[in-house]
């Protein structure tokens, strides 16, 4: 079935992380996407670890999945050339380069608009297409630094640390995605394009609503408390006899039923923990009560218990286990698709289901250049000409 943007037709210039995974979420929603990539060596994700005994790797291919893959020179005017072909009938053009590398290149958001006012051009950059750090290039780790996100991560008294998973790259791409989809809407109603501009800088503040919302009540600076909770408790990861377990206690109810779960109903009406501000006052001696208790049985023993009585636990998962648990494969977020070099690849599948339609794994991660004659003769060049462009070295094919 044809996905919810069937029709559009992207073309990525993005790289490495945030462009692509904005470009692989409108690819898996049923968008046409094809990625440009320069030559000789491609996306530099390709020589990220780890690479494959087939040369290939793994961390280019969970990114982008569901593209056509062409290997441009965009240093030569015949690949300049055949990048404003593509543009001509394009609805989206997404790229994360520094600012002002489209403009050199004649191919900048007021340059297209002038062959195509409906294209939608989407900037992903370090911070944004303004303001005074416009001009800098960003990486994710200085996202999380900047926007505040190592200041709160962790546990206090120790170094900045930054969330395990790139989630500034990752929150950039969702936003990007997210702002084409919308400006594809009016696109649809007016016949006009845009700039849709983000950045990982914008997109680590974004994940700072509690901290923001304390700072700009009462001034309160958010101190660093590990997997707890600045605004309620308890609500972190718990040490069991093998393992650890999350308690999510976030309200009175969900209170008084753990502690009458565990076995220790008197603590409901301790002095000490009875509302939730009491029990923030008298946060460590609350979580040390608990923990003891909790290391008498293992993760799986307390998860049976916490399940009857309707309390909401989870266990801490490695990523074997989270990758392989009923849940994750109920939702179908694990897919398969053949590789021509890796064979059987898997990735993460689209975390949003539609009811009308669905989205589909239907093809690998391109090779490099795997789908330049392709594209070039859909676009109108013939095969003479195709050669030709291989043969100046402005195009790769294979």
């Amino acid at each position: 079935m044809a996905g919810p943007l069937a029709g559009m037709r992207v073309i990525e210039l993005a790289h490495i992380m945030s462009g692509p995974i904005c470009g692989m979420m409108l690819a898996d929603m049923g968008a046409d996407v094809i990625k440009v990539e320069k030559t000789p060596d491609g996306d530099d994700s390709r020589r990220f670890a780890p690479v494959l005994e087939c040369g290939e790797s793994a961390s280019f291919m969970i990114v982008n999945r569901n593209k056509r893959g062409i290997g441009l020179n965009l240093k030569t005017a015949g690949g300049r050339e055949v990048l404003a072909r593509l543009l001509k009938d394009a609805d989206v053009v997404t790229e994360n380069y520094r600012a002002g590398t489209m403009e050199k290149f004649g191919l900048g958001y007021e340059q297209i608009k002038e062959f195509n006012p409906g294209i939608i051009y989407c900037s992903i950059s370090g911070f944004g297409r303004t303001g005074p750090f416009a001009d800098k290039g960003g990486f994710d780790l200085i996202a999380q630094g900047m926007s505040g996100l190592m200041s709160m991560t962790g546990e206090e008294g120790r170094p900045p640390i930054k969330a395990g998973s790139p989630i500034a790259d990752i929150n950039a791409g969702i936003l990007a995605a997210l702002g084409i989809a919308a400006a594809y809407a009016e696109k649809l109603r007016t016949g006009r394009g845009q700039i849709v501009d983000t950045s990982l800088f914008e997109a680590g503040l974004h994940q700072m609503f509690w901290p923001a919302a304390n700072y700009f009540g009462n001034g309160t600076i958010l101190p660093k408390m590990g997997s707890a909770n600045p605004t309620s408790t308890p609500y972190q990861a718990f040490q069991t006899r093998d393992g650890w377990i999350n308690i999510g206690a976030a309200n009175q109810a969900n209170y008084e039923r753990l502690v009458q779960t565990i076995g220790m109903p008197e603590l409901a009406q301790d002095p000490r923990f009875k509302t939730n501000s009491d029990r923030m006052k008298n946060r460590p001696v609350l979580v040390e009560l608990l923990t003891a208790r909790l290391m008498t049985k293992t993760t799986d023993e307390w998860m049976v218990m916490f399940d009857e009585a309707g309390f909401p636990a989870g266990p801490v998962l490695d990523t074997p286990a989270a990758l392989s648990h009923p849940q994750t494969l109920a939702r179908e977020m694990i897919v398969e698709t053949e590789h021509p070099a890796a064979g059987p690849v898997k990735g993460l599948g689209l975390p949003i289901r539609f009811s009308n339609g669905r989205s589909e794994s239907r093809q690998p991660a391109p090779m490099l250049g795997q789908h330049t004659r392709e594209v070039l003769l859909e676009i109108g060049y013939s095969d003479a000409e195709v050669a030709a462009l291989g043969e100046a070295n402005a195009v790769l094919l294979r």
